[in-house]
C-alpha cells in the first residue's frame, strides 16, 4: 500500500507539473508584453522609414540607419517597450506607405509623412511631430527661378506619390513640365545633369540633400513657403490605443529636450531654420 501511495504521489506530482506548464503556455507572450527587466519587449517591431533622405531617413552604405525620422521612431519605439536592437527598419517609399500600413507590414511609419484628408481616409496618424514647408531646390548657379511662377515651361521633378508636385501643378505653376521619378535621389541626379530645372518637396528634405558633403555648393534652396507640411506617424486605421501611446511618446520627446537635440543633430549642419515642435492634433 505504501508503494502504491508513493506511486500515486509521483503521478500526481507529474500531472501537476504538466498542468502548470500548460497553464504557463502564455508565458512567452507575457514576456513579450511585460518585457524583461527595464520593460523591454522580447519581440521585434517593424517600422517604416525612408532609406534615401539624408538628414531624415537614410540607410548608409554600411547598413546603418540615421536621420531625424529615425531618431523620432527610435524614441517612440523605446516608449512602447522596444530597444533599438529590436527594431526592424522597412523601406517606405511614398507611393507604398498606405499599403504597408493597411497590410500590416509595419507597426507604424515615420517617413516625412504629411497629414492630409486623402491619406486619413485610409490610415490614422499620431502627431504631428514636425512642421515643414514646401520649397524648391535649384542649381546654385541658376538665378532664373526665384518664385514659383518661374516654373512655368520649366521641368519640375518630384517623387511619385508625393503631394508636393501636385500642389505646384494644380495651384501654383500649371504650365510646369512635371517629371515624377521613384525617389529623390533620381530627381537630384536629374537636377545636377540639367535634365530637370528644379526639385520640389519639403524644405527639410531639400536641406538634407543640399547639406551632403558630395553636394555642398551644387544646389540652393529658393526659400519659398508654398505649403505647410505637418509630418505625422502613420498607423493602422482605428488603432486608438497605439495612437494614444505614440502621442504620449512624442509629447515626452519634446518636453525632455530630445526632439530639439534630434533636429539640431540631423538638420543643423544645413543651417536649416526649423519651426518649433507643432501641437499634437491627431487623436486628441
Amino acid at each position: 500500500m505504501k508503494v502504491l501511495k508513493a506511486g500515486a504521489a509521483v503521478a500526481t506530482a507529474v500531472v501537476l507539473a504538466l498542468t502548470a506548464t500548460a497553464c504557463g503556455g502564455g508565458s512567452k507572450d507575457s514576456a513579450s508584453d511585460a518585457g524583461a527587466s527595464g520593460g523591454a519587449k522580447s519581440d521585434k517591431i517593424v517600422i517604416g522609414i525612408k532609406f534615401d533622405q539624408p538628414g531624415l531617413g537614410l540607410k548608409t552604405p554600411d547598413g546603418k540607419y540615421e536621420g531625424f525620422d529615425v531618431d523620432v521612431a527610435t524614441y517612440v519605439a523605446k516608449e512602447l517597450g522596444y530597444q533599438p536592437d529590436q527594431i526592424e527598419w522597412k523601406q517606405a517609399v511614398s507611393a507604398e506607405r498606405e499599403n504597408l500600413i493597411s497590410n500590416g507590414d509595419v507597426k507604424f511609419i515615420a517617413a516625412t509623412y504629411s497629414i492630409n484628408d486623402k491619406r486619413k481616409a485610409k490610415v490614422d496618424f499620431a502627431g504631428p511631430y514636425f512642421l515643414a514647408h514646401q520649397d524648391l531646390l535649384v542649381r546654385a548657379d541658376d538665378s532664373s527661378i526665384t518664385k514659383v511662377e518661374d516654373l512655368n515651361k520649366k521641368k519640375l521633378c518630384s517623387v511619385t506619390g508625393s503631394t508636393s508636385a501636385q500642389n505646384v501643378k494644380k495651384d501654383l505653376a500649371p504650365d510646369a513640365d512635371l517629371q515624377q521619378l521613384p525617389g529623390y535621389s533620381e530627381c537630384l541626379t536629374g537636377l545636377e545633369n540639367k535634365a530637370v530645372d528644379a526639385l520640389t518637396t519639403d524644405d527639410s528634405i531639400l536641406a538634407g540633400y543640399a547639406a551632403q558633403e558630395k553636394n555642398k555648393g551644387k544646389f540652393k534652396l529658393v526659400g519659398l513657403k508654398m505649403s505647410n507640411e505637418n509630418y505625422g506617424i502613420g498607423l493602422k486605421k482605428g488603432d486608438k490605443e497605439l495612437q494614444t501611446k505614440i502621442n504620449a511618446a512624442l509629447r515626452k520627446m519634446v518636453s525632455d529636450g530630445s526632439w530639439e537635440a534630434a533636429v539640431k543633430k540631423n538638420l543643423g549642419p544645413a543651417n536649416y531654420k526649423n519651426e518649433p515642435a507643432p501641437q499634437i492634433t491627431e487623436g486628441s
